[in-house]
Order: C-alpha cells, then structure tokens, then sequence
C-alpha cells in the first residue's frame, strides 16, 4: 500500500470515529431506592434493543452500595428514550411515591448526563392469574411480516356455521393487541376482552350476524405502530395491502368496506380510527375504546381538525372511562368529537360515544362494554 493510500485511510477512519465520537451520547442512570433483600435486583427496561425492549428483567443495573444501583448507556445523539424500573418483573415494578403505577419515563437525548431517581416504592403483585379460555375456532399464522415492521402472529376467530356452512361468506372485524383479545394465556395482564365469548353469545342469541374476528399481535415497537408517525402508516399499509388480501384469500369473507370494521383500544383506538379516516375505503366502520387522540405528544385531533375534503363516509363508536389514565385521554377524547361534529358527523347517527364514569383503562373494563360497537356495527336490526 502506498504511503498517499495509508494516509487517505487513516483520515477516512478518522472521519468516521469523529463522527462516532459527536454522535454517541452517554446517559448514566443512578437509581437510590431503600436497601433491598440481598436476592433483588434492579432493571431498567425500556424501547429499544439497548433498554430490552420492555423485557422487565433483561438490563440489570449494576450495584454501587446497598441503597444505590446505576448504569451508563451510549445512544444517539437526538434519539428519544422510554424506560422504567423494576425488580425483574412487572409485578415488581417501580411505583409512585402515594403507590400509583407511574408513566413512562421520556428523554430526548441531547448531550452526556447523569440522571438520578429516588425510588421509594415498588409494587408487589401476586402472580398473574389467567382467567378464562378460548371459545370457538381459531387459527393462528405465525410471523407474519409487513415491510419495515417486525413479524407479528395473526389469530382468527371463526364463527359457529363457518366449518359447516361452506356457501356462506362472513363480515370481517380487524383488531390490534391481537394477543389481549381472545386467548387469556397469551394477555399481558392475565385477562382477555372475551371477545370469542361475547360474539359467540350474541351470535346464539341470534342479536348479531355471524363474523370473523382479526386480531393483530403487537410488537415492542407497538406505540410508534399505533400513532401518526411513518411506523403508524407502515403498519397502516400492511393491514390493508398485505394482510386484509391473505385474510380475504384465505378464509370466506364478505371484502368490501360495508362488511369491514376495525377496533382497538388506547393507542389501539386511535390507529383503528386512523384507518378508517385513511382508508375509508376500506373500513366503513371503526371502534376506538379509550382512544389516545390528544394525549402527550400524540395528536391526530388537528389532522382532523383541518382537512378540507369530503364527509368520509364511515361510521365510528368511540368509548372510554372514567378512572385513571382515563381522566387523562378525556380532554383529547371531546376535542375529537367536537372536531368531527364540525366536519358534520351526527351524534347518535354516525357518531357514537358511550361513557362509563366507573370505568378503568384495563382489558376486562373493555371486555364489559366491547358487546356495544358488535351489535351497533353487525347487529340483525342493521340488516
């Protein structure tokens, strides 16, 4: 190698960890809790690879004294960060000082520090319980892959006459937090929406027309999936490009917008409203229990709020509570409704919202109320 060639490679390596250099970011993180057991451990846990992507008992912070635990990460300069703190668990995870499960923490990462945290309280849970079982048929495909998002499974749920009613096509309802919806083993807190149960007894009460239900599994990228960001329409892409297609191909369905429905629940409320508002074409229907519509930094009442076009023709069922996390969602929650009745959505008509005061933020509040947007959307009297 020439001595010209040598040198031009060593300031092409020394370009390459300046740059490093300026965009690498130290964070250390020191937390001061009360002396634990000598068997406990603290971990923080959070989005990204770095942080365990929310696995609570992955990143173990390292042991200074008794009372003092810490650790230093290096992420990208302008990156923003959630993370929390627990004990190896979620059962265990760091609370409040009055005992109340706190937010996420949020960090835009802007140059080298030291965050402390006094924590002070932790929760201790009994193991999670699983309550319930499946009823009906369901089919599961396994690591389903959209473009630029990480693979999902997709369970469907088939109504009583689908195996012996071999004519017969079947309305469709699309649902994010596909593991939360139907099998309780799979639910991140034990506790499933029942929905197999609720569309199996309105369907043999003969109150609804029989359906396929959808659920869509969600990933440790699930808030970004879920909002107005380019995963949110990524992902909204991949429901209708890739998988409403196969879910159409491969099982009898009723494909146009008139049968099609969507429905989730917190963020998972405002994606299923997003897509109906994206693809009205699609979906003519949407539910969206205890939507995030204007909550932190997510706020899809302005797109809503100034679009200039047509009346979609869609009809929407919007429900939340009225305890917790709830208080929080509701001003976002009248904003919405306000700014679609400017855009000449009737209440009662095409616009609906239930509101239950005693109500939580929590899958078998929604379990309760998910009976509602079934009959109001697949209900025998629409017929």
């Amino acid at each position: 190698m020439t001595i010209t060639k040598t040198i031009l490679l060593f300031l092409l390596l020394l370009k390459a960890t300046t740059t490093f250099a300026q965009d690498s970011v130290s964070v250390q993180f020191i937390v001061n809790t009360p002396k634990l057991n000598d068997s406990d451990l603290v971990f923080i846990t959070g989005n990204g690879s770095l942080l365990g992507n929310w696995n609570p008992n992955l990143i173990i912070l390292h042991k200074i004294n008794d009372s003092t635990w810490s650790r230093k990460f290096w992420f990208n300069k302008g990156e923003s960060i959630e993370f929390k703190f627990t004990k190896g668990s979620w059962d265990h995870e760091a609370l409040n000082d009055d005992g109340s499960t706190p937010k996420n923490n949020n960090l835009e990462i802007v140059n080298d520090t030291t965050i402390f945290f006094q924590i002070r309280r932790w929760s201790n849970k009994e193991p999670k319980l699983i309550h319930g079982q499946i009823t009906g048929t369901v089919r599961y495909h396994l690591n389903f892959v959209g473009d630029g998002l990480k693979p999902r499974d997709i369970i469907v749920w088939l109504p009583p006459s689908y195996d012996s009613c071999i004519d017969k096509r079947y309305p469709v309802l699309y649902m994010h937090d596909g593991q939360n919806i139907i099998d309780p083993a799979t639910s991140s807190y034990g506790y499933d929406w029942k929905v197999d149960e609720v569309a199996d007894s309105l369907i043999k009460e003969n109150t609804i027309n029989e359906l396929i239900i959808v659920g869509i599994y969600n990933t440790t990228h699930r808030t970004k999936e879920y909002s107005h960001s380019s995963l949110g329409y990524s992902y909204m892409n991949f429901i209708v490009t890739k998988l409403k297609p196969f879910i159409d191909n491969q099982y009898r369905t009723l494909p146009e917008r008139k049968y099609t429905a969507v429905a989730g629940s917190s963020m998972g409320g405002l994606i299923s409203f997003m897509l109906a508002w994206c693809y009205p074409e699609v979906f003519s229907m949407a539910a969206c229990f205890s939507p995030a519509f204007k909550v932190y930094e997510y706020n899809y009442v302005d797109t809503v709020h100034n679009y200039l076009g047509n009346k979609k023709n869609i009809k929407l069922y919007i429900d939340n509570g009225g305890i917790g996390i709830e208080t929080e969602l509701q001003p976002g929650i009248d904003e919405m409704i306000a700014a679609l009745q400017n855009k000449g959505y009737e209440k009662g008509k095409d616009l609906i919202w239930y509101f239950d005061k005693d109500a939580a933020h929590t899958e078998s509040a929604w379990a309760k109320r998910f009976w509602r947007p079934l009959i109001l959307f697949f209900g025998k009297s629409n017929n």
